[in-house]
């Protein structure tokens, strides 16, 4: 885990719109001290911090750092090994072995393209045959992100991992709201048949995609939470999005039971807590859901 990766990332899209907003302060319902809510964006470097505003004033206020996880569970052995079981096909199965050879022809003609190898390369065929579908989905996820961006980014030094780093250089306790072998089972653990229908509508909806990234780059660079809710929003309306379900595994339920915990942790000390941004929009989002238990929530500007 402390390998260092290069990703390309998009700058010149940091300029700030009519929306911007990636801060809010939590005050009010008892709370001696306010606490402050970040959205995070896995693909956004740690020296972004500093042009969201307030945000230095708001760590420096708070005593307390909570993720939606702990970051230093990463590391845990047993957590690792149940990621790689999760990751990895069960044994006697293959990824190939979950599609047609006509499915495979436009698997691999989208793998050629933006990586310039696919399945009919024996070594990478090797290397990608024993992932799950929902394992390469998150890479070619990935992947599609750095093209459409130009820089550098490490991946030890993102605005995800910025401030829980920050916070044991500085003292503050360092909790989470999830663990990661809950997390890794949630995203990793589908039906695989439903994985292999997710990953063939990534293949086969490029256009979509693409819309869907511009609207979740641009948003974040740009703190413009509307967008960031519409690409969250964003439906081909058809059996590749998800079902209401698996929206509310993702999304809406997560975000219910960070409300279970929020208040004590708030209660306890003033307390940064840094999220997914797209956990924090909509009538179900935390912020809304914050509101709705009696906190005063205001952007930070």
């Amino acid at each position: 885990m402390k390998r260092r990766f290069t990703f390309l990332l998009l700058m010149g899209a940091c300029i700030f719109g009519a929306n911007a907003q990636l801060l809010y302060k939590i005050s009010g319902k008892g709370l001696a001290k306010p606490s402050y809510i970040i959205g995070t964006y896995h693909f956004c470097p740690d020296t972004f911090v500093d042009s969201i505003p307030g945000l230095r004033d708001a760590m420096h206020a708070t005593e307390a750092v909570y993720g939606e996880l702990v970051n230093d569970s990463m590391m845990q052995s047993a957590v690792l090994q149940e990621m790689r079981k999760a990751l990895s096909m069960p044994e006697g199965k293959t990824f190939t072995s979950l599609y047609t050879d006509e499915e495979m022809g436009r698997i691999n003609a989208f793998l050629t393209k933006h990586m310039g190898a696919d399945f009919t390369n024996p070594m990478v065929a090797q290397q990608l045959g024993t992932l799950t579908p929902a394992a390469l989905s998150t890479t070619m996820t990935a992947l599609l992100c750095m093209q459409k961006q130009g820089g550098q980014l490490d991946a030890t030094r993102t605005i995800d991992m910025f401030f829980q780093n920050w916070g044991k250089e500085n003292g503050r306790k360092i909790g989470g709201l999830e663990t990661l072998a809950f997390q890794v089972k949630m995203l990793f653990t589908r039906p695989l048949d439903r994985q292999a229908q997710v990953f063939l509508c990534m293949v086969d909806n490029e256009d979509f995609n693409d819309k869907l990234l511009d609207l979740m780059l641009g948003g974040y660079f740009k703190q413009d939470i509307t967008k960031i809710e519409e690409s969250i929003n964003l439906k081909l309306n058809n059996s590749c999005d998800d079902t209401p379900e698996e929206r509310a595994d993702l999304i809406d339920n997560r975000n219910a039971d960070w409300l279970t915990k929020m208040p004590a942790i708030m209660k306890a000390q003033p307390t940064l807590f840094a999220v997914g941004a797209g956990h924090l929009v909509g009538e179900k989002g935390v912020l809304a859901l914050l509101r709705k238990a009696g906190y005063a929530v205001e952007s930070v500007r």
